[in-house]
């Protein structure tokens, strides 16, 4: 038998996972945040491992987890920018925040930032979210404050992303 993609602890929590399933598919979702959770995103490595242990093709693992945006399938840094666009987002200024974060962070390898469809935050667009936490009512310039704020450690968001933040 082949070395496992998971560190030996994440195999025994991929088997407890495997336990509670009557039908071994239906872990692939917490399966792939287990690995997720290891590597700070979903590689192919990743995902070959969960179809085995799971009994599908790693085809179907891909076609499940890139239903999900919380899946990443590329190393991220430590903090997530996701930055919504959609309508209510749109028409109140979600895109110049989205241009304004991607300009301010492209060469910054700590800094991930994203555009997501909606996070569910119409009341309070534009909107977007830090290693998932919500914030609202924002401009380019109140957007790259909070991030500054982040990477200073003057917030703490409650997750982490990245690699390099789960290692």
């Amino acid at each position: 038998m082949s070395a496992s993609y998971f560190s030996d602890a994440n195999l025994l929590r991929a088997k407890e996972i495997l336990a509670r399933y009557p039908r071994p598919k239906s872990a692939i979702l917490p399966l792939a945040h287990l690995a997720q959770d290891q590597d700070g995103w979903l590689s192919c490595e990743a995902m070959m491992e969960i179809s085995r242990l799971v009994g599908v093709t790693p085809a179907e693992v891909q076609g499940t987890t890139s239903f999900y945006t919380m899946f990443k399938r590329e190393p991220c840094g430590r903090l997530l920018v996701s930055v919504c666009t959609n309508v209510s987002c749109l028409v109140t200024g979600g895109p110049e925040v989205l241009d304004h974060l991607r300009s301010r962070y492209a060469s910054d390898a700590d800094v991930t930032v994203e555009e997501v469809e909606c996070l569910a935050a119409c009341g309070g667009a534009p909107s977007m979210q830090v290693n998932y936490e919500y914030h609202e009512r924002l401009t380019p310039e109140s957007a790259e404050s909070l991030v500054e704020e982040y990477r200073a450690g003057r917030r703490t968001p409650r997750t982490i992303s990245g690699s390099k933040a789960a290692g």
